[in-house]
């Protein structure tokens, strides 16, 4: 699975967007979007961390109600799977799905508390390689480290922008993992993958 250092980058630009009416104004506003969103949720963990380290699973409802419903995690689930997707039922799918969300989730929530001041730099949004579509670009900055570049690709489908990929230093998120579930299905089936899933959000319970 992904190294945690790259998802404490993903962890550090991984925010939401909204939709401003046309894509010029989507573009010219979404940088500062993320910015703010950004901002205000390090203000808040830096001013809940003494709580969040006494209680570290508080940090997996402040995953879950900010930065979640930005996400479409039935596609980023979907492109994980690649060809494997149309084999599941449908509640294989949707077992897949909410396992997979709380893999994220998780990780995220945890490589968010080994923030400790990273420069964030953003750059200009710019038009995705289809319609409705963007990508966020960013670059992480650590002192002695070359810069980090990280693009977030997101669709508008009418109900407001949402991330379906992350691209850190050129890797993608959804290809990442991509070659692990095609592994893992491939040795122990759709079920199989569904019950690794469930033991990986079991164990990283606190």
């Amino acid at each position: 699975m992904m190294k945690r250092r790259h998802f404490l980058i993903f962890a550090l630009c991984l925010l939401p967007l909204a939709w401003s009416g046309n894509l010029l104004a989507a573009q010219d506003e979404a940088t500062d979007l993320v910015k703010r969103t950004a901002e205000r949720m390090l203000k808040t963990l830096e001013a809940r961390r003494g709580e969040v380290e006494r209680n570290p699973s508080l940090i997996y409802g402040m995953v879950e109600s900010t930065v979640a419903p930005h996400f479409d995690f039935e596609r980023i689930t979907q492109g994980a799977l690649g060809q494997s997707w149309r084999q599941a039922t449908p509640a294989q799918q949707r077992q897949l799905v909410n396992g997979f969300k709380q893999v994220l989730i998780r990780t995220y929530a945890r490589s968010l508390l080994s923030y400790s001041g990273e420069e964030i730099r953003y750059l200009p949004v710019k038009p995705g390689s289809r319609p409705s579509t963007v990508t966020v670009s960013t670059e992480v900055r650590e002192p002695g480290a070359a810069p980090i570049p990280v693009d977030y690709r997101m669709h508008n489908s009418g109900g407001g922008w949402k991330v379906y990929d992350v691209v850190i230093n050129n890797a993608s998120l959804v290809g990442n993992y991509r070659s692990n579930f095609a592994n893992e299905i491939r040795q122990v089936g759709i079920d199989g993958l569904v019950a690794k899933l469930g033991d990986m959000n079991t164990q990283g319970r606190d």
